[in-house]
Parts: structure tokens; sequence; C-alpha cells
């Protein structure tokens, strides 16, 4: 009887939450390392978390989390070794083909949650269409969306059920490099 009783009350808690659409924004760190710990949370309860990574494709040590849980979790990257800050026509195109991939997902795969690592940068830097995201948003039936990166788009905001601003109070770059092991 317990396992019964159990069992309702799992598929009500999945249930009761059709979508959930996060953003995590701001100048200050920890945006995908807070994306990361609810894969860690997902990944707990037994749950498939897919991350797509926008203009980033550099080994980070998150990424150790497909490996670990290789039927649980799928990292796509789509970007270069660099930052983008003068994006290019080859940004672009890896963003439009990021996006295509968070569709292709959602679609096939339907994961519990999805990270849209850095996507809001390829949207202040004018790689994707502010209109792109939201109407791709807009479609989204179920599931949990985390949008992360700086750069604040109010539209995509007003979607959300949770907005957070990471807000940076100091830090001692450039005086030193990032950190292996704790900044990526």
């Amino acid at each position: 009887m317990r396992k019964a009783v159990r069992k309702v009350i799992y598929f009500w808690e999945e249930q009761r939450i059709m979508k959930l659409v996060v953003v995590y924004t701001g100048n200050g760190e920890g945006k995908t390392s807070a994306a990361f710990g609810h894969v860690l949370r997902a990944l707990g309860q037994g749950k498939k978390c897919t991350v797509i990574k926008f203009l980033k494709k550099r080994k980070s040590g998150e990424d150790v989390i497909e490996r670990l849980a290789k039927d649980k979790v799928k990292i796509y990257q789509f970007g270069t070794k660099k930052f983008v800050l003068k994006p290019a026509k080859k940004d672009k195109e890896m963003v439009k083909n990021a996006l295509e991939k968070a569709k292709e997902i959602l679609e096939r795969e339907k994961p519990f949650l999805l990270v849209l690592d850095e996507i809001n940068v390829a949207v202040s830097l004018g790689l994707l269409e502010e209109k792109e995201v939201i109407d791709f948003l807009k479609k989204i039936k179920s599931g949990i969306i985390i949008l992360t990166g700086r750069g604040r788009n109010k539209k995509i905001e007003n979607l959300a059920n949770i907005v957070s601003e990471f807000r940076e109070i100091r830090h001692d770059f450039p005086k030193r490099k990032a950190t292996r092991g704790f900044e990526y």
C-alpha cells in the first residue's frame, strides 16, 4: 500500500508543474554553476537532463556529469574555445544550430530539465533574435527550462516563472587567471 501511495504522490508532483522557465542573469559569477546544481539535483531524483552550451566549446569541470551519468545527462556544445566579444558569421551559425538542437531535443527526448547555457549572451550580442527565443519558449508545453548568461532581456524574463540576477560585488579578474576546478 505504501508503494502505491508513493507512486500517486510522485505522479502528482510531476504533473503539478507543466512548464517552468528559469532565467539566471547578471554580471556576477555562478549562473552556469547554479544551473548545473539543478542538473545534479534532478539526477538525484533519476531525471533526464540536457545541457546545450551556446558560445562555449571548452573543457569544463561540470562536463564530468555527462561521463558519470551518461544515460541521464547529455551535453552539447556550440561555440569556440574563446570568449565571443565581436561576433562573427560562424558564431551566428553555431548559435542557430544550438537553438535547433534544443528544439529537436525537446521534441524527441522530452528531458525533465533543459539548460540553455549562455543563451542570454547570444541574444544580447544579436546572434539570436529575441523573438526566436520567445517563440521557442511559448511552444514548450512541459518541462523545466533554465536560461543562463549575462545580458538581461525583459521580454524573455516576463515569460519566466523565476528570474535571479547574479550581481558582482568584488572579483579579482583580471589580476589572476581563471582557476581550473573553480571557475571552469
